[in-house]
């Protein structure tokens, strides 16, 4: 028998309190490694109460207690901190955290992935409870590709289209894919994966956010520092055009260095140990995440995903 809804959190985007409640139903479950996960109908990635317990290394009612005591007129702090998280995602508040769900007779909490993640943000790195490793581990685990991403894979589920949230970067790559020179390299495109990967985490880049340019002077300054161009000769310029929206294309097109090919193994070293590995992305990070808002925990996220090539791993 598949499970319906009965209830469903307000979420100000889409829910309308004067409008009856949608139809929704669990499009996919599973529990792999014994953690229940599914999606709704509406493409919303959940995990059961039991399983966002388990994962925070909890007992069953410390997520029961956040439940009950959600719309208190006076809330416990962690309810106060976990709305605090949500805002500072730029997730709605919903006015329950979880979904009830029945299945036959029986009812379970589905508690949706963005609460889930600040819940256990929540316990890794602030409440100073027993099980704050596990919380921590599971955190980490999952961060590398995003809870929604982890319960679709995990589920089966494929998610339907929605708003083009990666036009900027296919915007940038149309201009920039075969500007560069035969021979030579752009920073653009050798740092596409690092973009991809901060796109996938839920930070796209815009007309604001533009990691190259950090990543293309902070590399320039190491070629000539190192005097680089004794060991794989004369960078270049070539015309770099930005898309018409950008601020930046009042002067298109720039001149933008590229360097040599022979030099990307040299590159690609500095931009993992020296770039990444020496706190410069880290710094870069911080400030444009504070700029949007986000949650304390986000520039975590970004960096294991940034620097764990391999897939999730099983979470305990």
């Amino acid at each position: 028998m598949r499970p319906t809804i009965s209830k469903l959190p307000t979420r100000p985007r889409s829910v309308d309190p004067d409008q009856p409640e949608l139809n929704l139903r669990v499009e996919k479950q599973a529990e792999p490694d014994g953690i229940g996960m599914g999606v709704l109908s509406d493409g919303t990635a959940f995990l059961t109460q039991r399983a966002i317990a388990d994962l925070c290394g909890l007992r069953n009612k410390y997520i029961g207690i956040l439940s009950s005591e959600w719309s208190s007129a006076q809330p416990p702090k962690e309810v106060v901190r976990v709305k605090e998280i949500l805002y500072e995602q730029g997730d709605g508040i919903p006015s329950l955290p979880h979904v009830e769900v029945f299945e036959g007779k029986r009812k379970y909490f589905a508690y949706p992935a963005a609460v889930c993640t600040a819940i256990l943000e929540y316990f890794a790195f602030e409440a100073g409870r027993q099980g704050a490793e596990i919380a921590l581990k599971n955190f980490r685990q999952i961060s590398r590709h995003g809870l929604n991403r982890y319960i679709y894979d995990a589920t089966g589920y494929e998610a339907k289209p929605e708003e083009d949230v990666w036009r900027v970067f296919k915007d940038r790559a149309s201009l920039t894919y075969d500007a560069v020179p035969e021979g030579y390299f752009g920073i653009f495109k050798e740092i596409a994966t690092l973009i991809f990967t901060l796109g996938e985490a839920g930070l796209h880049i815009d007309e604001n956010f533009v990691p190259d340019i950090s990543v293309g002077q902070a590399w320039a300054k190491h070629w000539q520092a190192a005097a680089l161009h004794l060991r794989f000769g004369e960078r270049r310029t070539y015309n770099h055009n930005y898309p018409s929206y950008f601020a930046q294309a009042m002067s298109n097109p720039q001149l933008a260095n590229c360097y040599p090919e022979d030099a990307l193994g040299e590159f690609r070293r500095w931009f993992r140990h020296d770039y990444i590995g020496e706190g410069r992305f880290k710094r870069y990070l911080s400030k444009k995440v504070s700029e949007r808002s986000l949650g304390r925990g986000y520039v975590e996220r970004i960096l294991i995903a940034v620097t764990k090539e391999k897939g999730p791993e099983k979470v305990n």
